[in-house]
C-alpha cells in the first residue's frame, strides 16, 4: 500500500483544470502588467530608432543635394572664370594688335617722311653736282681748249 500512495497518478483529475485556469489567469495578468508595457516600450524604441534612421537618411539626402549644388556652383564659377580669362586674353590681344598696328603706321609714316627728305636732299645734291659738273666741265674745256691754243 505504501507503494500505491507514493506513486504518481497519471489520470487527470479536477486539479488539472484548476492548474490550467491558474496558468491562463497568470498569463493574462503578466501580459497586462508586464508584457504589454515592455512591448510598448520596445515598439516606441523601434519607432524612435526608425524615426532617427529616416531622419538620418533625409539628412544624408540633403547633404548629397547640397554637395551636388556646391559642385555645380563650383563648376559654374570655374567656367565663368575661364570665360573671363578668355575674354581678358582676347581683349589684351586686341590691344596688342592695335598697338602693333599703330606702331607700324607710325613707323611707315616716319619712313615715308625720311624717304621724302632723302629724295629732296638727293634732288638738291644732284642739282649741286650738275652745277659743279657744268662748271668743272667748263673749266676742263677751257684748259683743254686754252692749252691747245697756247701750244
Amino acid at each position: 500500500m505504501f507503494l500505491a500512495e507514493s506513486s504518481i497518478q497519471l489520470v487527470p483529475d479536477g486539479t488539472l483544470l484548476l492548474h490550467l485556469l491558474m496558468v491562463a489567469l497568470m498569463v493574462a495578468i503578466l501580459n497586462r502588467t508586464l508584457l504589454k508595457p515592455i512591448n510598448k516600450i520596445l515598439a516606441d524604441r523601434d519607432k524612435h530608432i526608425l524615426g532617427r534612421v529616416d531622419e538620418a537618411q533625409e539628412m544624408l539626402q540633403l547633404k548629397e543635394q547640397k554637395l551636388d549644388d556646391y559642385n555645380a556652383a563650383l563648376r559654374k564659377a570655374r567656367s565663368d572664370g575661364y570665360h573671363l580669362l578668355e575674354k581678358e586674353r582676347a581683349q589684351a590681344l586686341k590691344q596688342k594688335d592695335e598697338r602693333v598696328r599703330a606702331f607700324k603706321e607710325e613707323t611707315s609714316s616716319m619712313v615715308a617722311e625720311e624717304l621724302k627728305a632723302t629724295q629732296n636732299q638727293e634732288g638738291k645734291v644732284r642739282k649741286e653736282l650738275e652745277g659743279q659738273a657744268e662748271s668743272l666741265g667748263a673749266i676742263i674745256s677751257a684748259q683743254i681748249l686754252g692749252g691747245s691754243r697756247g701750244q
